[in-house]
């Protein structure tokens, strides 16, 4: 029996794709044989693998009239998409230099910021991309979430960082992701009588440019030991993209070496 992980003929997008994972999530598209779009609010985005440039659409995904006016563009000269990869968002990296507060000073307009990018920046792209994969009745959405939706940050990971208030991770962050999740399962159930199939993609923490005593703190709690490497994201994002999963639908699937377990 084989398995089809490609994309060949297909159109894919990717939100907040000048970010880190956002450039992971498009060369996997594309490497895979879809044509991919990247959304982005700024123009960041480099070339893909091969030198190939990777189209990139300017729109903001807490503006539904610019994310509509993408969606136009990208059907009119890519074709329409079928499979949305929600990855913009906001976030905090552990680091001394982060701007901290105590918990109960913690601006509402930050709360509401990250909140507003990485949950209702989601249901806006959901809403301008998800309706004609439901009217042509096929396609992929796979809404990037964190292990931070299922468990909640351990202050101890960050208090060795020299910081006054101490690190905290954003309170914000977790509880957007949570959010995530369930919309995850809300279009699921909504959608699956369509043909589209929407999953989640909750990775751990990624090994980028933290600090050495992070890192070994966070190694400590994973069963397998260390932290993601980007590569180790590439084949579950392609599963839930593609026909190889075409059975699974309102699924969360945790990519995080078993820190969760």
């Amino acid at each position: 029996m084989s398995v089809d992980f490609r994309l060949d003929g297909a159109v894919a997008v990717v939100t907040g794709a000048a970010g880190r994972l956002g450039s992971v999530w498009m060369q996997t598209l594309s490497e895979a044989g879809a044509a991919v779009a990247g959304i982005d609010v700024s123009d960041g985005l480099g070339t893909g693998p091969g030198d190939r440039e990777l189209r990139l659409e300017v729109a903001d995904v807490t503006d539904r009239s610019s994310l509509d006016a993408a969606a136009e563009r990208i059907e009119r000269d890519l074709g329409p998409p079928a499979v949305l990869v929600n990855n913009a968002g906001i976030d905090q990296p552990p680091h001394a230099a982060a701007a901290t507060y105590a918990v109960e000073d913690i601006p509402l307009d930050e709360f509401r910021a990250t909140v507003e990018v990485n949950l209702a920046g989601a249901f806006n792209a959901i809403q301008a991309f998800g309706p004609g994969m439901r009217d042509r009745r096929r396609g992929s959405i796979v809404n990037i979430a964190s292990l931070y939706a299922s468990v909640a940050p351990n202050p101890r990971l960050y208090d060795h960082l020299e910081a006054d208030p101490p690190f905290l991770k954003p309170p914000a962050y977790g509880a957007s992701k949570a959010g995530l999740i369930n919309l995850t399962s809300y279009f699921a159930r909504l959608w699956g009588p369509h043909g589209v199939r929407v999953n989640a993609l909750s990775p751990g923490g990624v090994q980028a440019d933290q600090d050495p005593e992070f890192v070994r703190k966070y190694s400590d709690l994973v069963p397998l030991g260390r932290m993601a490497e980007a590569a180790d994201l590439t084949g579950p994002l392609l599963f839930l993209a593609s026909d190889a999963s075409r059975y699974v639908n309102g699924h969360n699937l945790q990519v995080d070496g078993g820190f969760t377990a």
